[in-house]
């Protein structure tokens, strides 16, 4: 089981992630679910750091507005929110709060203008 989570999360180094497990007839299947936060990391593209060296980083990348309602789509079936627009909002707080910008602004700011209509979300 060991082998399979190593080759699952391969390109999730550095990054805590999690596996979901499903065993049948002691058959065990590695599914990895990233988090918001997580694939937020991996969309700044920042180089893979080890964890027991490297303590409270700063994310403070740029990512842009189509990346983050391309995150929201992994996302959706996991959030809360009634559409599509709720989960993109739900990405925003993630990404405000490990601190990185979202087309140069504070992603607080972006989700004010999405209430505001001035950001167009679409439907699915």
């Amino acid at each position: 089981i060991g082998d399979d989570i190593m080759k699952n999360t391969g390109d999730w180094k550095g990054l805590k992630i999690t596996v979901k497990l499903t065993v049948q007839n002691r058959q065990a299947k590695v599914e990895v679910v990233p988090s918001a936060a997580s694939l937020l990391i991996k969309a700044l593209k920042e180089p893979p750091r080890d964890r027991k060296k490297v303590k409270n980083i700063k994310h403070n990348g740029n990512i842009s507005f189509d990346e983050i309602v391309k995150i929201a789509r992994v996302m959706r079936e996991r959030s809360m929110a009634k559409a599509l627009v709720g989960t993109v909002k739900e990405i925003l707080g993630s990404g405000q709060s490990i601190g990185c910008r979202v087309e140069g602004k504070n992603p607080h700011d972006i989700i004010v203008a999405i209430d505001n209509g001035e950001y167009d979300v679409p439907d699915e």
